[in-house]
């Protein structure tokens, strides 16, 4: 008989990995411990990420709309009122309450689940201890999460208290900033450095690379820093941060610039968005023998530590920081942990999307990333300019890009423009499921809809072999097709013998 544990399976960490293998397994009958360090369910997604920075980017995209108002025929506005913060916070603060319903303890509970709240520490691979008292499980999860990097620069911690924020303080100010340096260009520091601008706020984006959203092709990425620009936010890129101090106004920063020049910004805020470090200390992991370092928990492809009775994922592992590479991994983690079936980890086909306006959608290989692998491919676009309804909204900037391989077939797909995070759904689809491009080209798309971008796309492909002077050479011998007129031609057919041309 096996040593009796308290739990099946214990959850260190209550964000979105932790969340969803706690209610996988105890719908299926584990006897399951969840464990939250916070005073509420949900993590960094619900309270300081993803939830907040929708609600506080559709607030912006209203005040924006609502200043621009004469594109449309409608009255514009000679002076916009200006904005006060402390309603939008309330606002955001409405939102994740609303969303908090889901990840509440009661439902939790309700599933079957025990939910403590504390700090969780290893005493040994099958014990932690919580709030002093020792509680053991024949095998843990670990779903901590992770923190926002901290700002490595000379006088960094002689700011005053609020002058430098993260993304857990951004969303609760009572005062919009008359002026903000963001720190970082990577789907954060841009969201956050368009919000604000269009709220009123000076803004100032400074990037250490010299292309925002460095994992995105350049192309794709300038789309979206041409609107930062347009909407009035000055970008310094492939500038590095020499030392941040207090001043008057707030903070100051000093850069160097690309060819060895010098800038000093002033502003009254200074937003540090520079990555996330995934939370790994504290926890007692050589109690248990995990294995980890600064970049996360190792983990292999069925996301086991080296103890193989503990499995980590989401943020902690420091692999893909989404929401929905979390619940991705969860599933991973049920299949090995519960069901002990050898499921893998597969990210090929992992999308993200970066909710700026115009939005930028990934799945798949993109340019950079085949070509930083050695895979040749082409590249294939379609244009916004020719979607009908982007037209109508006045929103036809940017592009769809496909990356085929060398036989022609989508091997990743790129998306800058209106609602792109929802467009992509499309190739998410068409990718994990083969389906040919033939099939989405040959489908009828409602019209008009900016989804036609997608069958256009596809289209585009298939017509470069269906419109070649191939087709067309095999047509004229099948039907004996005689092409377009020459100058001077009536277009009678004279034919000796005055039959009609055979049927194929």
């Amino acid at each position: 008989m096996g040593t009796p544990f308290d739990f099946d399976l214990a959850i260190i960490g209550g964000g979105a990995a932790g969340l969803s293998v706690a209610a996988g397994a105890a719908q299926l009958g584990v006897r399951t411990l969840l464990v939250e360090r916070e005073a509420a369910l949900g993590g960094d997604c619900l309270h300081y990420g993803c939830v907040p920075s929708k609600a506080l980017l559709h607030s912006a995209r209203l005040r924006r709309a609502m200043a621009t108002a004469g594109r449309f025929g409608l009255p514009q506005p000679t002076r916009m009122p200006p904005v006060d913060f402390a309603r939008v916070a309330a606002h955001v603060r409405g939102v994740v309450a609303a969303v908090q319903a889901h990840d509440s303890v009661k439902r939790f509970t309700g599933l079957g689940a025990t939910v403590r709240f504390g700090a969780a520490r290893f005493a040994d691979e099958h014990t932690i201890v919580v709030d002093g008292k020792r509680i053991t499980a024949a095998r843990l999860v670990l779903a901590t999460g992770s923190s926002a990097a901290a700002p490595p620069f000379q006088g960094a911690g002689s700011l005053p208290p609020g002058a430098l924020l993260t993304n857990r303080e951004i969303f609760s100010l009572d005062r919009l900033p008359a002026s903000l340096i963001v720190l970082g260009a990577g789907p954060v520091g841009v969201e956050m450095a368009q919000a604000f601008a269009r709220f009123g706020t000076r803004v100032t984006l400074v990037q250490r690379s010299d292309q925002i959203l460095s994992r995105e092709d350049r192309d794709m990425a300038d789309v979206v820093l041409r609107r930062l620009w347009e909407e009035g936010v000055e970008a310094h890129l492939g500038a590095t941060v020499r030392a941040v101090r207090p001043a008057p106004e707030g903070v100051e920063v000093d850069l160097e610039l690309p060819g060895g020049g010098e800038l000093t910004l002033t502003a009254e805020k200074l937003l540090a968005a520079l990555g996330r470090r995934p939370n790994v200390f504290d926890l007692g992991l050589e109690n248990a023998g995990v294995r980890h370092d600064a970049r996360g928990v190792r983990v292999d492809r069925r996301l086991r530590t080296s103890q193989r009775h503990i499995f980590a994922a989401g943020d902690v592992t420091g692999a893909y920081q989404f929401t929905h590479a979390a619940g991705y991994e969860a599933s991973v983690v049920v299949a090995n942990a519960v069901f002990r079936l050898p499921r893998r980890t597969d990210y090929r086909l992992l999308p993200w999307c970066t909710y700026t306006e115009p939005e930028l959608a990934s799945v798949g290989l993109n340019e950079k990333r085949a070509r930083e692998a050695g895979i040749g491919v082409t590249v294939r676009t379609e244009s916004f300019a020719h979607n009908d309804r982007a037209l109508a909204a006045h929103a036809g900037e940017g592009l769809l890009k496909l990356v085929l391989d060398r036989r022609g077939r989508p091997v990743g797909a790129q998306i800058v423009g209106p609602h792109a995070g929802e467009l992509i759904n499309e190739w998410v689809a068409a990718l994990g499921g083969g389906v040919r491009l033939a099939a989405l080209a040959s489908a009828p798309h409602p019209y008009p809809t900016l989804g036609e971008i997608s069958k256009r796309a596809a289209g585009a492909v298939l017509a470069e072999k269906l419109f070649s002077e191939r087709t067309r050479g095999l047509l004229r011998l099948l039907f004996r097709y005689r092409g377009p007129l020459e100058d001077g031609e009536t277009g009678k057919r004279e034919d000796a013998t005055g039959e009609e041309p055979p049927e194929a």
